[in-house]
């Protein structure tokens, strides 16, 4: 098992607080190997064994508890002794109303509880109604590029960072694919079963979705828009041109259910000079870039929209809020918000030669006049230079660079 720091460090500080852990994520994106390590590290800490509940809720194993009330008496019985207990629930989604059995056995056995899901249903509001200022929430993601070194290094592979960048953008970051030495098309496939699993087991199944042809026709919509501003109203164009007729409730129902599945994430838009949120016209990214691939096919054209794809991702992994930030007229890729910090950040597939198209990567980032870092993330030889105190840095630097 190859251990995941930047979540273990986060989870390490609530470990044993009063909370419930909810640790949740896209399917098969680590989360329930890091709870094996949580079970590991409880364990370096002197707990013993039997005091360690683990459960995988999805598995035959415990097919026959199917309500909160089951898993409450499973758990009981297996608590043998006075001692503290830690449970590890695995897609504990699968449970109907678990949240009423974690609440009870908090409150009456003081067990320290930790969950995973793949599916925010686990934030919905009958979780702020048991659980009430009694849980904290993990994100996980796929991999980051520097996680993606690590496990394929793991595997033998020894390559410069800007050929490990390379393979990273067109497989992605799924652990499953990155631990092994698959072939492009062997990774695709792995990424294709991942999206059929959550798009008909998360999606359609628990949605009850009965159009599935329309609803995929919307995800394929979203999936080729990766990092492009649209709204309700140019998808139902966008059918209506295909011959298919879609309300914009139906619209944006599609949508929120893929962001609650965890494929797609939403940016919203972002007024520097105003410092407020508008809602409208928001941008949409991908979980992990291999998805585009893995179901749309390769193509090179699509780098571009992947590369931006990655750094919104990195915002979101180091606990950033990332939007599409707007400075009058003039868009910027990013405004990365962390506290009371800022980080303003224009992705290019390379620095365009033409005085027009610098002026939009340069001159966009100029215009914003207070003192927070500014970079311009490219892939081509050109990193490394400041143009007027912006600095313009390759993507695998800054992907890897400690602090922006």
């Amino acid at each position: 098992m190859i251990e995941r720091p930047l979540y273990m460090e986060r989870i390490e500080q609530f470990i044993d607080a009063p909370l419930v852990k909810i640790i949740t994520g896209i399917r098969r994106c680590g989360k329930s190997t890091i709870l094996e390590a949580v079970a590991q590290r409880l364990i370096q800490r002197g707990v013993p064994s039997q005091n360690i509940i683990y459960a995988k809720l999805d598995s035959y194993e415990f097919e026959e508890i199917n309500s909160g009330s089951k898993l409450y008496h499973e758990v009981c019985s297996r608590m043998t002794d006075g001692g503290r207990y830690y449970l590890l629930l695995d897609e504990v989604q699968e449970i109907p109303e678990w949240e009423k059995a974690v609440n009870s056995l908090i409150e009456s056995k003081g067990v320290n509880i930790f969950v995973t899901g793949s599916n925010s249903k686990l934030m919905s509001s009958e979780i702020s109604t048991y659980l009430t200022g009694r849980y904290v929430v993990i994100p996980v993601y796929t991999l980051s590029f520097s996680e993606y070194i690590t496990f394929r290094k793991a595997c033998g592979e020894e390559k410069t960072n800007k050929e490990y960048l390379a393979n990273y953008i067109k497989t992605g970051g799924f652990p499953a694919v990155s631990a092994a030495n698959y072939s492009q098309q062997d990774a695709y496939t792995i990424v294709r079963d991942i999206y059929n699993s959550v798009i008909f087991n998360d999606i359609v199944k628990r949605g009850n979705i009965r159009k599935v042809d329309q609803f995929e026709r919307i995800v394929k919509f979203a999936f080729e828009n990766v990092g492009k501003t649209f709204s309700a109203q140019s998808v139902c164009a966008y059918m209506k041109s295909e011959g298919r007729s879609l309300d914009i409730e139906t619209v944006y129902n599609y949508l929120q259910l893929l962001q609650k599945a965890y494929i797609l994430y939403k940016a919203e838009r972002y007024n520097i000079q105003g410092k407020a949120v508008m809602r409208a016209q928001e941008k949409y990214y991908l979980a992990d870039p291999s998805l585009k691939y893995a179901v749309l096919g390769y193509y090179d054209t699509s780098v571009s929209s992947m590369i931006e794809n990655i750094v919104y991702l990195e915002f979101l992994r180091r606990g950033y809020q990332a939007y599409v930030g707007y400075c009058g007229d003039k868009e910027i890729d990013f405004v990365g918000i962390l506290r009371e910090e800022k980080v303003y950040v224009q992705v290019c597939r390379t620095i365009p030669e033409s005085a027009n198209g610098r002026e939009r990567e340069v001159g966009n980032l100029e215009k914003i006049k207070d003192n927070f870092p500014k970079y311009i993330v490219v892939l081509d030889d050109y990193a490394g230079a400041n143009e007027k105190g912006i600095k313009i840095i390759h993507l695998a630097d800054f992907l890897l660079k400690k602090e922006w």
